[in-house]
């Protein structure tokens, strides 16, 4: 390793006795002693509430009771580790305390990590048992079923719900372990003696006293840890006091933090760094901030909750965490000259260049600076480094590298070359205490060389190993990664938006670079698509690989004999092809409110409605009648609105609707042969029978009789359909896109092939068409959005994004005539419908998988930050709300409330809040809501308007649309990631179980109508 100029890499062996000998507990009741009324926990929510706190006292108390539960309901010989299935909360450090003091190590488990990994984790490290927070007790059932049951007591106060390993498991885990039995022999030189090091799984850790401990001595273990599995199978890693403390007291000294210091909680509780910021914070008598994982997520919310709301002084977090809030907030906020930040320690990956630290520290900014450097296997850090304050002024080489600094209290590191002489200066292998651990050095330079940019994977057997871990490991499974066959899709294994959204970051981190096009591969392609889509960015010189497997086949399908460039034409606004100007009457109905109406005279929809689609339409919402009550499915979930005036601080729970006010029965159901992802299309003609067009993942596109569920046509395709249809504004048409690269015009009365458009990548996107001139407009993962007109069976203009592919549909504005569209890449983009001109464009700088929705006032979309924006036609952001999660979910605008807006996140909760971004109310489903949600009105005594929306885990919620109060629930045997579309009294939505369901929905307790 080389020994940089700013400083040498020492040999330092120490530790005291007494060092070695306290622990965790023991450290914080000493402070807790001291400090017994101070703050020793913050949590905020970042919601507008007040922020939640523990003083040491009241942490401590609490901590105790939960030691005393756990010594009652445990045997002996299961307290040697106890596992803690939670997320962040106000109660998280009293947990730690609690489990500590039985006396056990705890072992972190993430609730968001796959299932597979996290049973893998909990089987090798024999856990038998493990702590649940409340809330997370189903989830965890679902995912671990048949290993763990739940014990006969609970500490309710306390949040926690106590699981024993079933004793089948446990049976079944003992034969694996004996198995498991065999040493691998590591090399050793100089005054180290050879010594055998176990499985991986059941690593020796060295000790403050420069030795190393043998894992069986249980007793002394702090926690158990399993490495991210980046640089290989994950390991478990097993801690004892005596190696973590010395870390503690040494950073503390370093660090010089006093009971006036707030540390932040940036670390997961599965990284070990985070070990190391509850208790530098909680053994000096300071305060530790948490904060939910999603508003780590969001630099401006986080930065405001650090820095202006709790004034944090002390920060530990990886380069990524700091890049993340951008140089803006870096400048102006965590590096100014008046932040409140006096330390800044970084660690986990490279450290940034001194170069761009310069650019990002203000001249006045007083803030102290310090790399860390370890791994998980050696107990979190091993060495520190303080930059010097001159290493920022500009007289300074910025080029040079920064050094790891000197060894920690306790820890003996060395750099010897290889005949065992020590290095004073050159390269050689780092030793740390008394065991050989280069083959760990090595592991943790893979692991640097992969995350630093402009960096090279070693070669493509490498990138291919790597790639399959990743796919397999994001997916939930830890078999044998050769078994992944090279065609498999990851959205057909298993995988979704979110899913895709982790191995995008994972595999970018793998590659050191931002990898373009990436998100887009490996939502479309095989995975040896995906691996040939990074080998041609990371090796460009392989030009014999060929393109990405899973790319659009460019050949012409269907019957048009239509050229596949399609000739270009010019589009003269206001101009209607000659069919729709005698078309029928006719209305459509799609997924978040969206319509097309011509000449049609029946009471429908309300005129402001009308107006956002440029179209004239009746008076009247679609209505529902009231019928004989009832046995509905109670709601289980409540709604939160806000108290008092729209948009107060202050929230309150609304009451649990008792008896259910709205029934939905199964009318029909269709079966199309493979899931259902997208969302339905309803038709009405004035003088036909309704009818319901949907497509699959069979590749067929139905239609399928409203009233009956009789299916009138199917129609194949050439790859799988995501695409939702849309119609031709002479209703004579249907529009829609496909997998294989193509967009399908299909005759609405039989399905036959009118004409097909080839584009240069797959076709998720769904078309909207523009009701004056009959223009459809669609998007496509090649990057371009289209404008086609359908009757001359010609492009019209396409448009390049230049920011990613184009998952979402486009939207179309009236007035003014705009058209809207969000790419993968973060763009928003406004495009003049008749040229094809870029109006504006506003980068969100995360993926849109929403699809934009606008009024007369505005354009609102969902972005995977987690928030909801609000744009001006002008392309001013008016306003942006905050939820809990990503949001794939695309928003609904309607005039039958006062223009509100709804939205669904993946954080369980559907939103309400109004055209000026100030939240109404928010009620929290039984799982992710993707899906658009659909308002539409009751009729009857109670005449209301509703809203009906889905969960992901195939919940129908019927909800008050102005209060947000649930009004009825219907379970579907399957996921559900389509949107739900109303029509009268009949609710239509797909179904991953391969199904298209039709529900009536009737009020209950009232009369028929």
């Amino acid at each position: 390793m080389p020994i940089d100029p700013l400083g040498c890499l020492l040999a330092r062996e120490g530790g005291t006795e007494d060092a070695a000998e306290m622990t965790l507990q023991e450290l914080v009741n000493q402070a807790a002693g001291l400090h017994s009324a101070r703050k020793a926990v913050w949590f905020d929510e970042c919601n507008g509430r007040p922020p939640a706190a523990h003083t040491y006292g009241s942490m401590v108390k609490l901590a105790g009771e939960l030691t005393a539960f756990l010594q009652k309901h445990c045997e002996q010989q299961g307290q040697r580790g106890i596992g803690l299935y939670c997320s962040p909360g106000i109660n998280l450090p009293s947990w730690i305390l609690g489990i500590l003091q039985v006396p056990a190590a705890y072992s972190p488990i993430d609730p968001d990590a796959p299932s597979m990994l996290s049973t893998h984790f909990m089987r090798r490290s024999n856990l038998q048992y493990v702590l649940v927070e409340n809330d997370k007790v189903n989830k965890f059932q679902m995912s671990h079923a048949g290993w763990f049951c739940p014990s006969s007591s609970t500490v309710e106060h306390i949040g926690l719900t106590l699981f024993q390993r079933s004793s089948s498991s446990s049976d079944s885990n003992a034969q694996a372990d004996s198995v498991r039995s065999d040493c691998q022999p590591v090399e050793a030189t100089g005054d180290l003696q050879p010594a055998l090091i176990p499985h991986p799984d059941q690593a020796q850790v060295s000790t403050a006293g420069g030795g190393y401990v043998d894992v069986g001595q249980e007793c002394s273990l702090a926690y158990i840890l399993h490495t991210s599995g980046t640089t290989g199978i994950p390991k478990i890693v097993r801690v004892p006091h005596k190696c973590i403390v010395p870390n503690i007291q040494h950073l503390q000294s370093l660090f010089e933090v006093t009971q006036d210091d707030v540390l932040f909680l940036a670390s997961p509780l599965t990284f070990d760094p985070s070990v190391v910021e509850l208790f530098v914070a909680l053994a000096s008598g300071a305060s530790v901030l948490i904060v939910p994982n999603t508003i780590k997520m969001m630099p401006v919310e986080l930065s405001a909750a650090l820095f202006h709301h709790h004034h944090v002084t002390v920060l530990q977090a990886t380069p990524t965490l700091l890049r993340r809030f951008g140089a803006p907030i870096i400048k102006s906020t965590v590096l100014s000259a008046n932040t409140s930040l006096r330390v800044l320690a970084l660690g986990g990956e490279a450290f940034p260049a001194l170069q761009l630290l310069r650019s990002w520290k203000h001249k006045e900014n007083r803030t102290s600076i310090f790399n860390l450097y370890g791994i998980t296997e050696v107990s979190s850090w091993a060495t520190c480094y303080k930059v010097p304050e001159e290493a920022f002024s500009a007289d300074f080489r910025a080029d040079l590298p920064v050094p790891l600094g000197s060894p920690l209290l306790g820890t003996r590191v060395e750099v010897r070359d290889g005949s065992g002489a020590a290095v004073l200066e050159g390269e050689g292998q780092v030793f740390i205490g008394k065991v050989d651990v280069s083959e760990l050095n090595r592991t943790y330079q893979q692991h640097l060389s992969c995350r630093r940019r402009g960096r090279k994977l070693s070669g493509t057997q490498e990138l291919w190993a790597r790639l399959q871990y990743s796919w397999q490991a994001v997916l939930g499974g830890l078999g044998d990664p050769t078994g992944i066959p090279k065609d498999a899709v990851f959205l057909d294994s298993g995988g979704d938006s979110l899913k895709a959204l982790r191995l995008h970051e994972e595999l970018e981190l793998l590659a050191g670079r931002a990898v373009p096009g990436l998100l887009e591969a490996i939502l479309s392609c095989s995975i040896e698509g995906v691996y040939r889509h990074i080998l041609k960015i990371l090796f460009p010189e392989e030009e014999q690989l060929m393109n990405c497997a899973s790319a659009v086949k460019r050949k012409q399908r269907g019957k048009s004999g239509e050229e596949l460039h399609s000739k270009h034409t010019k589009l003269e606004a206001g101009r209607g092809p000659q069919a729709a100007a005698e078309s029928s009457p006719l209305l459509a109905l799609s997924r978040g409110n969206h319509l097309l109406s011509r000449n049609f005279h029946k009471p429908l929809l309300q005129p402001r409605n009308a107006a956002q689609a440029g179209v004239e339409l009746p008076q009247q919402a679609p209505s529902l009648h009231a019928v004989t009550p009832g046995t509905l499915q109670s709601p289980t979930e409540g709604s939160e609105r806000a108290a008092g005036q729209a948009g107060g601080p202050d929230r309150r729970c609304a009451q649990h609707s008792r008896a259910a006010g709205v029934e939905l029965c199964l009318r029909w159901k269709a079966n199309t042969g493979k899931c259902v992802d997208a969302s339905p299309l309803v038709v009405i003609p004035s003088a036909q029978a309704a009818a319901v067009y949907v497509g699959s993942h069979s590749h067929t596109m139905q239609a399928i009789d409203l009233e009956s569920g009789e299916r009138r046509w199917e129609k194949t395709l050439g790859d799988r359909i995501e695409s939702s249809a849309c119609v031709s504004k002479c209703g004579g048409f249907l529009v829609v896109g496909c997998y294989d690269g193509l967009v399908y015009v299909l005759q609405s009365s039989d399905g036959e092939v009118h004409w097909t458009f080839a584009t240069e990548d797959a076709v998720k996107s769904s078309a909207v068409v523009d009701p004056s001139s009959g223009v459809a407009y669609i998007g496509s993962h090649d990057q371009h959005v289209y404008a086609l007109d359908i009757y001359q069976k010609a492009c019209v203009w396409k448009v390049h994004c230049n920011s990613g592919a184009v998952f979402s549909s486009p939207c179309l504005s009236s007035a003014p005539h705009h058209l809207y569209v969000a790419t993968l890449g973060g763009l928003l983009l406004a495009v003049n419908p008749v040229t094809g001109s870029t109006l504006w464009k506003s980068s969100l700088g995360k993926p849109l998988f929403s699809s934009p929705h606008c009024n007369e006032q505005c354009v609102c979309v969902g972005c995977v930050d987690g928030n909801l924006y609000c744009y001006t036609h002008a392309g001013e952001k008016a306003w942006q709300l905050a939820t809990g999660g990503p949001v794939f979910s695309s928003p609904c605008i309607s005039s039958l409330t006062q223009q509100e807006v709804f939205v669904g996140s993946h954080d369980c909760f559907i939103y309400c809040c109004s055209t000026e971004g100030t939240l109404l109310w928010k009620f929290k489903a039984t799982a992710s809501v993707y899906g658009a949600p659909f308002v539409f009105q009751s009729d009857g005594p109670q005449s209301r308007v509703l809203l009906a929306a889905v969960s992901t885990d195939g919940r129908v919620w019927i909800l008050n649309a102005r209060s947000g109060r649930a009004e009825g629930a219907h379970k579907l045997p399957g996921e559900v990631f389509s949107s739900p579309v109303v029509w009268g009294t009949k609710l239509v939505v797909g179904c991953r179980n391969d199904y298209v369901y039709c529900l009536d929905v009737c009020t209950a307790g009232g009369k028929s109508s």
